[in-house]
């Protein structure tokens, strides 16, 4: 008997852990899927030449350029990127391809191709980002690092990968 007490204890604590862990899977995979609808809007404030929305999409504190001599603060940022929102300096589009929760549930690494576009010679390169975000007490993320790899040139192919893999939707897990 005393067995059976004991193997239905540890039936009925399984069930309970089992759901926990779905559970927490499920709001995982939401906090990952609303970072990378972020990250889609963000690609978005930048094709649409929208520096207020492309500054909301900035912690205030945020760092670009990381690997290098980074830009500090939204204000600095916006300005320093004036060019690649108005696309005068350039054609910049990206998108996500993965995006991974931290620990904490309140930061995320995104990454994913970025298309450079020369608006003067029309010479394309393509590169990569990666971005890290942090969930503000509002709820509303917000990049707080971004850097990315040089770009290299781009051939037709690369170009028509890179426009075959835009708008995707978050994957489901």
């Amino acid at each position: 008997m005393t067995q059976v007490v004991r193997l239905s204890s540890v039936l009925l604590l399984a069930c309970a852990i089992a759901p926990c862990r779905a559970g927490a899977t499920d709001a995982i995979r939401g906090a990952e899927c609303a970072v990378w609808q972020r990250e889609q809007s963000f690609a978005r404030s930048v094709a649409e030449h929208d520096a207020a929305a492309f500054a909301e999409h900035l912690h205030p504190d945020a760092a670009f350029g990381v690997s290098g001599k980074p830009t500090r603060g939204r204000e600095a940022i916006t300005r320093e990127w004036a060019g690649l929102i108005d696309g005068t300096a350039l054609v910049l589009r990206w998108y996500p391809a993965v995006v991974t929760l931290g620990g904490d549930g309140r930061t995320a690494y995104s990454s994913g191709p970025a298309l450079y576009e020369d608006p003067k010679t029309g010479a394309t390169r393509i590169g990569r980002f990666g971005s890290v975000w942090q969930r503000g007490d509002d709820g509303v993320w917000r990049v707080l690092f971004d850097d990315g790899i040089p770009p290299q040139p781009a051939d037709a192919g690369a170009v028509q990968r890179f426009r075959d893999g835009e708008g995707a939707a978050c994957p489901a897990g």
